[in-house]
């Protein structure tokens, strides 16, 4: 059995040999991205939090994790007897880990960290945090791999075609695209640290994270010639001959470090300082001009081509029939067999498999029941799950990965007969995903001028949820995909104009702590609607398909244009998925779809 408590004592050792007074993990690997490989689960190993979002500091004499508000109860369990106390940054009393250094790290300390697991942003934080206090920083600091004796492998999985019968472009003609917005831009050298902009860019894909198709890599982007960082064991033959035409070049994935030092001085490269390591930062020719920017891919890929709206339009097909499918079966065996949170993650992904070209969930399926659903991001496991009792609200967030795309939907319906506070709080979501659905906005429009659609009617209540309201989703890639968002939020996400083409999640939400969740999610497309006299104006269209559940509607809540929108879409759902199911699947879904 694994000893916590021991490899945070023999972590501590070794910064006493090296006079390091504070120790500083993230929970990244160096691309930085959100799905990382065990081997990078650093976190995981010294702490035994599982969470995919934390930051760890080690003095002599503290132990502290700091994470987000949806893994506190998780958090609070895992670090039992861990010797590490869990900074729950929501109470007044705890401060985030920048402003802990701020207070507590004393002049003249060591403070030390893995330069390639922290990104340029984030590293300019910490020593701003410092500054002042005349402390001296070792960036290049690995204290782990020397402590981590049974540390899992870097996963090889072998690298795979992506056809543009999916994708809709030949890498050749994306490659172009790319090389022309570097001369644009007066860019000599474009740094693609993020695998998905490289998996994009390259049309191909792997197995080599959890939820999303990717081959671990670095690429260098030039006028004549392409970089490309990796395994070469993880390209075929066939794959590796279709490289060299376009004079793609595989190096040693470790090599791009010294590589990036060798660049002409008086050149210009263009980078993410989000998703590039500061360790890549530092390696790059003192005199090298540095532009620092979103990479070119994220904004190509963030708006879809016409091949690639057309496939996705026929995954939600697929996927709606796999989840009608699961919801007729958990009805017919609801209240007679006893069925769990974990059972109910199986069994969805199951009836997914069944898909053709389905490849995986795009992230941990949440079936979280009552309570549970009060969580954002609760994820069953052998220790939470229970049972689905007769009564109660259920909240489903699930997705899959497609070689011709990849989905993300959330139901909440209702186990027996809903309270008339599970239907008001019920219908003031929904009432926030149709205003939403149906905006129409002019072109130039951000995400953040579109969120207030999705919460003015909870507000007018004096309810909230403290998420964002969409995410950008990718193509056969991340289901979280930047640049563009809708939230509340000040970042460059929520501040990305909306075009048309993107793909976006429309997800309002309320959460009743230690009573249930409700979030309804659909996927939606940007797209042109009319030009007037005073510009262009684009809407929106839903291309999630799957009921919503009429039993937590209170019809005296939605106007006539609300009720017009959700029977529309009711229809449109039968329509699509009833000729690929039984017949008493049909009769079940046209009973839930039928109008209002």
């Amino acid at each position: 059995m694994i000893s916590f408590k021991a490899n945070l004592a023999l972590l501590r050792a070794i910064m006493k040999e090296n006079s390091i007074n504070a120790y500083i993990i993230p929970s990244t690997d160096p691309h930085l991205g959100e799905n990382i490989p065990d081997h990078w689960r650093v976190i995981t190993w010294l702490t035994g939090f599982t969470g995919s979002s934390a930051t760890v500091i080690i003095t002599d004499s503290f132990a502290g994790l700091w994470t987000d508000s949806r893994y506190f109860i998780q958090a609070e369990r895992q670090l039992c007897d861990s010797g590490f106390v869990l900074m729950k940054t929501a109470l007044p009393e705890n401060k985030d880990f920048l402003d802990w250094m701020t207070d507590n790290i004393n002049p003249g300390s060591k403070i030390a960290l893995d330069s390639r697991i922290f990104s340029i942003e984030r590293t300019r934080m910490i020593e701003k945090s410092l500054a002042g206090k005349e402390t001296s920083l070792d960036f290049n600091c690995d204290l782990i791999s020397g402590l981590w004796t049974d540390r899992p492998p870097m996963p090889c999985s072998i690298a795979f075609d992506h056809s543009t019968r999916f994708c809709g472009k030949e890498r050749s003609v994306k490659i172009a695209e790319v090389r022309e917005q570097m001369r644009i831009k007066g860019v000599d050298y474009h740094l693609l640290s993020s695998i998905d902009d490289i998996m994009w860019l390259l049309n191909i894909r792997g197995n080599d994270t959890k939820y999303s198709p990717l081959l671990i890599s670095f690429a260098i982007v030039g006028d004549e010639q392409i970089m490309l960082f990796i395994d070469e064991n993880k390209i075929p033959l066939k794959l590796a001959s279709d490289f060299n035409k376009l004079e793609i070049t595989m190096l040693p994935y470790e090599d791009i470090a010294s590589i990036l030092s060798t660049l002409s001085h008086d050149s210009t490269i263009l980078l993410n300082p989000v998703t590039t390591s500061s360790n890549l930062f530092n390696s790059i020719p003192d005199r090298m001009k540095i532009i620092e920017d979103l990479t070119i891919p994220t904004r190509l890929k963030a708006v879809k081509n016409k091949v690639e709206i057309d496939n996705i339009g026929r995954v939600m097909v697929k996927d709606g029939v796999a989840l009608t499918k699961f919801f007729y079966w958990l009805e017919q065996k609801s209240g007679s067999d006893p069925i769990s949170e974990l059972s109910l993650v199986g069994k969805l992904n199951s009836l997914r498999s069944e898909n053709e070209y389905y490849l995986g969930p795009s992230f941990s399926t949440i079936v979280a029941f009552n309570e549970h659903g009060s969580l954002p991001h609760y994820s069953a496991t052998s220790e939470s799950d229970i049972f689905i009792e007769t009564n109660g609200i259920l909240l489903i967030d699930s997705g899959g990965q497609y070689l011709d795309g990849t989905t993300d939907i959330t139901r909440t319906v209702a186990i027996g007969r809903p309270a008339e506070r599970q239907k008001h709080d019920f219908s003031l979501v929904l009432k926030g995903a149709i205003n939403l659905a149906m905006a129409k906005f002019p072109a130039g429009t951000k995400g953040y001028q579109l969120d207030m659609l999705a919460r003015k009617a909870l507000w007018e209540y004096g309810l909230n949820y403290g998420h964002g309201t969409g995410h950008g989703v990718g193509f056969c890639l991340n289901v979280h995909e930047g640049p563009q968002n809708i939230g509340q939020g000040a970042g460059i996400d929520s501040k990305t104009i909306i075009e048309p083409g993107m793909l976006i999640s429309d997800e309002p939400a309320i959460y009743r702590e230690g009573e249930y969740g409700i979030r309804i999610e659909n996927l939606i497309f940007c797209f042109e609607d009319e030009e007037t006299e005073f510009g262009k104006f684009l809407k929106f269209d839903t291309v999630s398909l799957c009921y919503i559940d009429k039993s937590l509607i209170d019809i005296s809540l939605f106007d006539q244009k609300e009720l017009a929108w959700l029977n529309s879409y009711h229809a449109e759902v039968y329509d699509k998925l009833s000729p690929f199911l039984t017949s008493e699947e049909k009769r079940w879904l046209k009973d839930k779809t039928s109008s209002l």
